[in-house]
């Protein structure tokens, strides 16, 4: 999955470096040959070329973006309630805009930054909601209710507008919970004692390896202008059957095609015929009934 390319990046930036995406990216960089620049807040070392400091600064920006052809956009505040509401919504957006701009000033041409799940508005929203149906895909309208949803679809916002105005080709993974299966483990049996904990994330997950695929493909797939893209682990975390789940904690929610079993309520139909992406790293979860 990893050898079909139509854009073959020679030199990439990748802002967040230092964070357990940013590894396993530069893990799947290093595997393909290709030379890496590096920027986050703090060096983990052992990157050759590394910029220390904050994505949204214009100067260190331009910097790391000499000689790079290609940019993995991951740097952001997580989460709301980490910050102030203005320093994750002002800082998040800032930085994206500050690099795919500065990118297209230098000529860039093939972006991939992070998105999520979190752009529907649904897991941090301040009041209940459910989506308008299952399984999820990017046509659905957003219910952006929170300051890091707001950021993301600022993002997406800005990837829009420089594949407009430059002509750069960005894709937006819309990721859910990611993580190294240890870390998921806690979910699996959170989501066991209270089905309902997660509803608000549609109970998926993809590892952080999957994640790190992803990216790759996003910047050497054929694909044109600003593209946002779903991926997820094609199973819940849940031992529980999806449209039971769905009955009962997503109420009022259509089901619009079936979900057998324990299949995740999002449709990844858009990144697998853009990416070829296909998760790979999947959790074997007993399952079981309400």
């Amino acid at each position: 999955m990893l050898t079909a390319m139509s854009h073959v990046p020679s030199r990439v930036l990748v802002t967040g470096a230092a964070g357990r995406l940013g590894s396993a990216v530069l893990r799947v960089l290093a595997a393909q040959g290709v030379a890496v620049v590096g920027l986050d807040r703090r060096d983990p070392g052992g990157i050759e070329t590394f910029f220390t400091g904050s994505a949204d600064d214009v100067d260190l920006v331009a910097a790391a973006l000499d000689g790079v052809d290609t940019v993995i956009h991951l740097a952001a505040i997580p989460q709301p309630g980490l910050d102030p509401n203005e320093t994750v919504f002002v800082g998040n957006a800032a930085a994206t805009f500050v690099v795919l701009d500065q990118a297209a000033r230098v000529g860039v041409r093939r972006a991939v930054i992070a998105s999520s799940l979190s752009i529907t508005g649904l897991p941090f929203s301040p009041k209940p909601a459910v989506p308008d149906y299952v399984p999820v895909d990017e046509a659905m309208p957003l219910q952006v209710a929170d300051p890091y949803a707001l950021s993301k679809q600022a993002d997406e916002a800005t990837a829009d507008m420089v594949a407009r105005r430059d002509g750069m080709d960005v894709v937006a993974l819309r990721f859910p919970m990611l993580g190294t299966p240890e870390f998921l483990d806690r979910y699996i049996v959170e989501y066991r004692e209270d089905p309902g904990a997660g509803a608000a994330v549609l109970w998926a997950y993809l590892d952080l390896r999957d994640a790190a695929t992803a990216c790759w493909l996003g910047i050497t797939a054929d694909v044109t202008g600003a593209r946002p893209l779903y991926v997820a682990a094609p199973e819940t975390l849940s031992p529980y059957p999806t449209e039971q789940l769905v009955a009962r904690y997503l109420p009022g929610t259509e089901v619009r095609a079936p979900l057998p079993g324990r299949t995740v309520p999002i449709d990844t139909s858009a990144a697998s015929a853009a990416l070829g992406f296909a998760a790979a790293h999947l959790i074997d979860i007993t399952p079981g009934e309400l």
